[in-house]
Parts: C-alpha cells; structure tokens; sequence
C-alpha cells in the first residue's frame, strides 16, 4: 500500500516536470517511465555482477559493456550510461548524457538484445519512435534526484507507486478510452478467477491494469505454484500475460506497468485488433478481461473480415465482442466492460449478437454500474459482460446484479466512502447456483433464458427487476386548500409586522 510520505514524493516529482513545461499528465508518466526503465536496467545489472562475483564467473549477457556505447559513436563507454553513473554528474553533463548517449542507447536495446534477456525485451521492443522531452538540464536533474530517493527494491511499492502516476491521468483518451478503475478490474479479475494453467488477453491493454491484476490475484492464491520450478516461472512471466493496443504510448506505460509488477516478459504488441485478421491468435485464450474503447465505428473496408462474419455493424463496441468469441477458447471465459447500448440496443446487430451469447455461448451474468463509476473521464453508464465459450449454447439463467455503490462517490470527485456493494456482489456471484428464489426487487436475481430470449434478448436489468412503490396517503383536496389558505394568512400578518417595525 502506498503511504502518504511516497504519495508526496510522487506529487513533488510530478510537480518539478509541470513546473518545467511538459503539462500533459501523458507525457509526464512517459518520460517518467524512461527514466525508470533506466534505473531498471542499472539494478539488473548489478544483480548480473553480484552473481557472477558469487559464482566466479563471467557476467551472464552483460546489459551494459566495458566496450563504447554502441548506439553512438562518442567513444563513450557504455558503463557511464548506467544510472548509477550519471546521477552523480552535473545537471548540464547529465542532460547531454541521458539525450545523446543513454536515450539511443535504450532505444536500440531490443535490437541487439534478440535473445529475450529478462527485463529488457518487453519495453524495448516498442521505443522505436519514443521522444525525450526533458526541457531543461535543472529538471532531469531535479527529477533524477528525487526518483533516486525514493527506495523501490521492493516490487509492491514499484506497482503502487507506478499506479499512483497513472492514476494522475485525469483526461479521456482518443478513441474513447480511459482508465477502468482498479476497483473495478480487482473486481472483474476476482469474479473470473484466474488460474495457472490461464492464458490470460486483454486485446484493447492500455496500461495493461487488468493483467497487472490478474497477476496480483494469481500470485495471492498460487504463488507456491506458479514459482515451484523454473519451468513454472517461465510460463508465469512470459506465456501467461498477452495484450494489444494499437498506440505506442499505451504500449510503453503497458509494458513497464507490467515490468514492476514482477512481470519480466509479458507478449504486449502492437495490433489493431479489429482491423487485422486473428488467424495466429484464434482460440488461444483462455481469459479475456477488457475494457474495450467503444466511442466509435469503423468502416467495413477497415474492419476484419473474420469479425465481419460473426456480426455486420460498424460499431466497436459489438466488433469487439466478436472478437473476444474468436480469441476464447472452447470453455474460456471472459469478463468485459460494455456501454449499456449493448444491452439493449435495438439494431439487427445488437439483437443477433446478443442472441449469439444467449443462444450460441453460455451468458453467465450482467452486472449492471452506476453512470458515476468512470468519472471524472466519462459520465456513460456501463455494465459487465461475463460468459463463457461453448459454441454449442449452455445458458439456463442469466444472473443479474444492479450495483449502485462501488465505494465511491459518483460525482467527478470520486471521494472514497464506506457504502460499497462490491463484497456483496462477489459473495453473491460466487453463490449464484442458488439464488434461484430471489425475488425481482433484490439486488440480485436469476431470469432464465426463454424469459430474455422472448424479449428480443434484452439484457437491461430494467427489463426484469421489479419496482416495489410505496402507497403515499394524501391528505384531501379541501384540507390542502383550507392549509393554504391558513398559510397566506400566516404569511399577509407576518409582511404586515413588518411593515410596523420599519415605520
């Protein structure tokens, strides 16, 4: 858990780069996510060396060499570019350094480390085209200090303190994304129970927080088994973990969000998922967790043809679930964000995809979320989509759950409060077989499928939750006017001594 102390270091940091003139919180948390990734590489290095004195040995694929820095041609050892070198430079030979020497160097890192050396493939491999933007010698240096001060040897504060940073995102993206709560995905995460033998997508990743979760949760009720043995360690840091984004950005901060949380080699690419053809990846995954961007359309021309069969709409939205079905495998299981549109849309795509989940997979719930919960980016109400793949139907009844708190306040300020439905929504979830003799005006309830089916497969919890109104007594008509009469007799004698007392 992050502490107040590290919370204000964070602030200072984030305040000396504002100060200094980079005033998007996006490209604070990328230059911010270079430089760790420096001081990353330093402190690989120095366990690569503490082995190899330990075993008298050679250093095992050596980060940096006593050689000259071979992305430049300065004759600069790449031994200087380390961290732990330059920090102690001053501010105008540190800024030289880091710009000319250590920025190329990491740049062209994937490139000549093909080999997949933990901690250096998953990041490298998508900084073809990053950009330095530390404006000024004073602010490298400033921001180099205090990052140097904050002690990250341990891999929960790294997490938290990278979480943090993300968290200072306050404005939507393009395309209609912004951050799913970590709440939220802790949530989704818990209620699809992740396992070892998962092989685990989120095909829009973004920052990647649904897979960083998903590794927390993994960790929390496997961690004896998923570090019993090397092979088991290897298939946990690089065969469990998959996502895509189509924006380099995203892929970076993805990347290293991953990286601190013990996650040294997760497959996080760069693809269009709704424009490229999913051949590689069809029926690969196990688990999907996502929160797709659905504030667009595409056109048919630019939309995968493999999609295009499952459903002919030109919304991203209902694209996207098309390709969760062909990513799953048979009995994978997914847990999806969608807006409520999907819910209850009236289009022929909207029925017949929603028909396919019915009818075709197995929909195991909705939970239907507050319009508040993606503030301040969006006010868009929003549901979850849980189901499993069959591809031979398995629906019997849908489990809805009307969610109305989620342990914050609903207005842009999103302050944290006690009112939580989340521990009940799980419990429930989680026991859901038998709530069976719920009745429509509880939280929670089950509505079997012929029900849905013969509502044009309507998944609103309006649908089918009932409303219990109270009978209000009134009192007569002529008792409401003799009251107002008494009234505007009350009020004449009062405006009356008034009047007495201004003379």
């Amino acid at each position: 858990m992050i502490t107040g102390e590290l919370k204000s270091k964070v602030d200072s940091i984030w305040d000396t780069m504002w100060s200094g003139g980079i005033s998007n919180p996006l490209s604070v948390i990328e230059q911010l996510t270079y430089l760790l990734f420096i001081k990353r590489l330093d402190e690989l290095q120095t366990l690569k060396e503490r082995k190899s004195a330990r075993v008298n040995a050679p250093i095992e694929n050596p980060i940096f060499e006593d050689e000259a820095n071979p992305a430049t041609d300065s004759g600069r050892s790449s031994q200087d570019l380390r961290w732990s070198r330059f920090r102690d430079f001053a501010p105008e030979e540190m800024y030289n350094v880091v710009k000319d020497e250590v920025f190329p160097f990491i740049k062209t890192l994937g490139e000549r480390r093909t080999g997949g050396d933990q901690g250096t493939s998953s990041f490298t491999r998508h900084m073809s085209d990053a950009i330095f933007m530390m404006p000024t010698p004073r602010v490298l240096a400033n921001v180099v200090d205090q990052l140097d001060g904050i002690d990250m040897d341990d891999r929960d504060t790294k997490g938290d303190l990278y979480e943090y940073m993300l968290g200072k995102i306050a404005s939507a993206g393009q395309n209609g994304q912004f951050r799913t709560p970590r709440h939220i995905i802790k949530l989704m995460v818990d209620m699809t129970a992740p396992t070892p033998k998962d092989t685990i997508c989120d095909p829009a990743c973004g920052t990647a927080g649904f897979l960083v979760a998903a590794s927390e949760n993994l960790r929390e009720h496997y961690n004896e088994e998923i570090f019993k043995d090397e092979k088991s360690k290897q298939r946990f840091g690089s065969e469990t973990f998959f996502g895509y984004d189509f924006d380099n950005t995203m892929l970076r901060i993805g990347s290293m969000n991953m990286e601190l949380n013990g996650i040294e080699n997760p497959d996080i690419r760069y693809k269009d998922s709704l424009s490229q053809d999913e051949e590689d990846d069809e029926e690969r995954f196990s688990l999907i967790l996502a929160n797709p961007p659905f504030a667009g359309s595409l056109d048919y021309e630019s939309t995968s043809k493999d999609l295009l069969q499952v459903v002919k709409t030109k919304k991203t939205e209902l694209l996207f679930i098309a390709l969760f079905l062909r990513l799953m495998q048979n009995g994978g299981r997914a847990a999806v964000i969608v807006p409520d549109g999907v819910l209850f849309g009236s289009s022929k795509a909207h029925k017949s995809l929603r028909k396919i989940l019915v009818e075709d997979q197995k929909l195991d719930g909705v939970v239907s979320m507050p319009s508040g919960v993606f503030k301040p980016y969006a006010g868009v109400s929003t549901a979850i989509l849980l189901f499993t793949k069959t591809n031979s139907g398995g629906t019997d009844n849908v489990w809805f759950y009307d969610m109305k708190a989620d342990g914050f306040t609903l207005d842009d300020k999103r302050t944290e409060q006690e009112e939580s439905d989340l521990p009940d929504l799980l419990k429930r979830w989680q026991g859901r077989e038998g709530e069976g003799d719920r009745a429509r005006t509880d939280q929670s309830f089950l509505v079997p499928k012929d029900e849905i089916a013969s509502n044009d497969y309507d998944l609103s919890i309006n649908r089918y939750k009932e409303v219990v109104y109270e009978e209000v007594q009134y009192d007569p008509p002529k008792e409401i006017v003799k009251n107002l009469k008494n009234l505007e007799k009350e009020i004449d004698e009062g405006l009356k001594e008034l009047e007495g007392m201004l003379g």
